[in-house]
């Protein structure tokens, strides 16, 4: 799509400026029951796009992602824009620089068209934990789209963007993408500087694009990837364009599918995935039985090791620096005497702290919260963290041992397809069961992609069913062209 849309912007078929109004448009038209965006940048989109139309018109030569409108998750900033995190913490929150991402975007002449909705502080998924409202799913709007990049990907579904950034820490963008039946990449950790995001699990998190077809997602990362001396966790990356590795050709390659990860498949979604594997043998991979033995204890471990990071990074979000500062002590410590009022100043800064916390933050982030204090605290840190980080080097062990044998490691994305509204937000420990095929690329740092391979009638309606492919430690090409190869020949 983005190749088509740049030829027709250099053989002046479409201008920019109206590529990028038409897409406004479809906002006005659509989000209002969608619910994907939180922030409109119609100012800035309008002079990205008459920047790219005035190159055009002198004959310039134009990037393959200029004038080509998208949308940001609200967890990464952009210089002068409203940053909220999908909280009400930040809800009056200007950012005052640009992501790296967002610089590298603008330095392509990508137009951004707004920020996007989420789960609050990317907690959730399923887009219902956002402070402004939960996101629906395009393809049933009675159905969640996802989370925790609940926006970014129902923006991208529902044609209010042509491609847009999330971030994933457990699935955020894979869950969200095969829920909504698009593409989603999760890169490898630190193929993509962080720097500008709010941060969540800082070990885990990545930012990564959706888009609708794989080609699109590649060249997206094609702009956003490289090492950055502002996030020193960012990896030495030489500058590849990653749709020049779209070959179509994958035959040889050994796909190893984890029976811990499909022993447990049933109904519908396993006969969608069992098709898939006949798709990929057709095309001239070899499908392997692998063993993930420690993937059982996945799911605990990224819940410890997680909460521990957000209690860790949500520390700083205390009304004094910035956001929101609420105290609701304040008025009738005005009623005080000068004496009492006295001693009561130490605890003015306290009770502050807690006012704004407890009324900033929603239920979903105090509870990973206080999960992550929990397992840090005096007594306990050897019991569930230090524990939680042994055994996630077991984990990436796993796949270590699993990469000797095989090229890539194949799943479904989800256990389920998009639920209903309600379905499981009085259950946490139900919710969290829709990331258990995708936190182990977090946990071991790994690219993972999923793309759309089928899809499963539910209420007289097709739901998508989204396959995952995780690749070796910056491999991200080698994903990217097998799930590729199956789009182009799904049919």
């Amino acid at each position: 799509m983005i190749k088509e849309l740049h030829k027709k912007l250099i053989n002046k078929e479409i201008t920019s400026v109206q590529l990028t109004q038409d897409y406004f448009n479809a906002i006005e038209k659509r989000d209002a029951e969608i619910g994907a965006y939180l922030t409109l940048t119609k100012e800035l989109a309008m002079q990205q796009a008459e920047f790219v139309d005035a190159k055009i018109s002198k004959g310039e030569n134009i990037e393959l992602l200029e004038g080509i409108p998208g949308a940001i998750k609200d967890m990464i900033c952009v210089d002068g824009v409203r940053t909220t995190a999908g909280s009400k913490i930040l809800d009056n929150y200007i950012a005052p620089y640009d992501a790296t991402v967002i610089k590298k975007l603008k330095e392509c002449g990508a137009v951004i068209l707004g920020k996007t909705n989420q789960d609050e502080f990317a907690m959730g998924s399923s887009g219902e934990n956002s402070a402004y409202g939960p996101t629906k799913n395009p393809v049933d709007p009675e159905r969640v789209a996802g989370g925790s990049s609940s926006g970014s990907a129902a923006a991208v579904a529902g044609d209010e963007a042509v491609w847009s950034l999330g971030t994933d820490t457990g699935g955020s963008i894979r869950q969200p993408a095969a829920f909504c039946g698009i593409v989603g990449l999760k890169p490898t950790y630190g193929r993509v500087s962080r720097s500008g995001a709010i941060s969540m699990g800082s070990s885990l998190d990545q930012i990564g694009p959706f888009a609708k077809t794989v080609e699109d997602a590649a060249i997206i990362l094609s702009a956003i990837s490289g090492e950055d001396s502002l996030d020193a966790t960012s990896a030495k990356s030489s500058d590849k364009k990653y749709e020049d590795y779209l070959t179509g050709d994958i035959a040889g390659k050994i796909i190893g599918v984890p029976k811990e990860y499909v022993e447990s498949l049933e109904g519908e979604i396993k006969n969608v995935f069992e098709k898939s594997l006949e798709k990929f043998k057709s095309l001239g991979a070899k499908i392997e039985e692998i063993s993930l033995p420690h993937s059982q204890y996945a799911l605990p471990v990224y819940y410890i090791i997680m909460t521990s990071e957000v209690s860790s990074n949500l520390a700083k979000f205390d009304g004094i620096k910035f956001g929101m500062r609420f105290d609701d002590s304040a008025e009738s410590k005005s009623q005080l005497s000068s004496s009492e009022n006295s001693n009561a100043t130490s605890k003015k800064l306290l009770e502050t702290y807690l006012d704004t916390r407890k009324i900033g933050f929603g239920a979903e982030v105090k509870r990973r919260i206080m999960l992550g204090t929990y397992a840090l605290s005096a007594g306990y840190y050897d019991a569930y963290y230090l524990k939680a980080q042994k055994v996630r080097a077991l984990i990436r062990k796993d796949f270590e041992d699993a990469f000797k044998k095989v090229d890539f490691i194949y799943s479904p994305t989800c256990p389920e397809v998009a639920f209903k509204f309600g379905e499981k937000s009085n259950d946490p420990l139900k919710m969290y069961l829709s990331d258990i095929y995708t936190i182990t690329a977090n946990l071991a740092g790994v690219p993972a992609i999923s793309f759309p391979i089928g899809s499963v009638v539910e209420d007289g309606k097709a739901l998508p069913v989204g396959g995952q492919l995780i690749g070796k430690w910056f491999d991200e090409e080698g994903i990217l062209n097998m799930a590729h190869t199956f789009e182009i020949n799904k049919q």
